[in-house]
């Protein structure tokens, strides 16, 4: 039996990667309703791929709690409660802890340790810029880059992958409500206070300081479910963060 060619397995790879990540883009910048029945076709014309990938994508997004499978046939876009934020945030929190425990009981090398303190002294630095010079875009990459860290830290796969699927619902990312709140007097200030955050879980995780750098962690992702508070009060911070248009009171 043939093998498929490298060429034709890399493209269609690509064309996978690329369905799951526009029809998740689709869905979280609110382009459908909850409850809306997803068409193949449509979103193949709006990705610029064919149908076979979507479909594909469709099926791994409702693996990853995003949709629903309607009893007829398709998907839909799922409904979510705020109980399903708050939900998905502590529940980040919990894996993102149990992360950070495991990486300080079973140690970090020497380079990934270095690795995080340059992470670190580069957000220091964003963090520390006036207000009005201030890039939210450097910051918002820089603070994925530091959870994707965290995330591999444990060296396990299977906490990596749920901490990844977890954090596909944008509204339980890490930086999910900072674009709600960056025009505010405080912001500045609560970023220091994350990067402080930052900078405690990774100095226990060097101490090897396993429940501590656990409880810091699971702290740090307190911080998203104050911040949700606080959007969910004011209708004009809700219109800055277009995943919660998938949330029903």
């Amino acid at each position: 039996m043939k093998s498929e060619p490298d060429g034709r397995r890399t493209r269609a790879t690509s064309q996978s990667l690329k369905a799951v990540l526009g029809v998740r883009d689709l869905v979280m910048s609110g382009s459908f309703a909850p409850g809306e029945r997803l068409s193949e076709p449509v979103i193949a014309r709006q990705l610029g791929i064919s149908r076979t990938p979507v479909r594909a994508a469709l099926a791994r997004l409702e693996q990853e709690g995003l949709l629903d499978v309607i009893p007829s046939g398709g998907y839909s876009v799922r409904r979510f409660s705020v109980a399903d934020v708050i939900d998905a945030i502590e529940l980040r929190g919990v894996l993102e802890g149990t992360a950070a425990r495991l990486a300080a009981e079973r140690g970090l090398a020497p380079a990934r340790l270095s690795a995080f303190g340059a992470l670190l002294t580069e957000m220091d630095k964003i963090v520390a810029e006036p207000a009005d010079s201030f890039s939210y875009e450097a910051y918002i990459e820089r603070n994925a880059e530091f959870h994707d860290m965290l995330k591999d830290a444990c060296s396990s796969p299977l906490i990596a992958r749920e901490i990844e699927r977890v954090t596909n619902l944008s509204f339980a990312n890490p930086s999910a409500f900072l674009q709600a709140q960056i025009e505010l007097p405080n912001f500045l200030g609560s970023l220091t206070v994350a990067q402080g955050q930052h900078k405690a879980i990774i100095g226990a995780i060097e101490m090897r300081e396993g429940f501590r750098a656990e409880a810091l962690a699971r702290e740090h992702a307190r911080l998203a479910r104050e911040n949700l508070d606080f959007v969910l009060q004011d209708e004009r911070m809700i219109e800055r963060v277009p995943a919660l248009s998938l949330v029903a009171d």
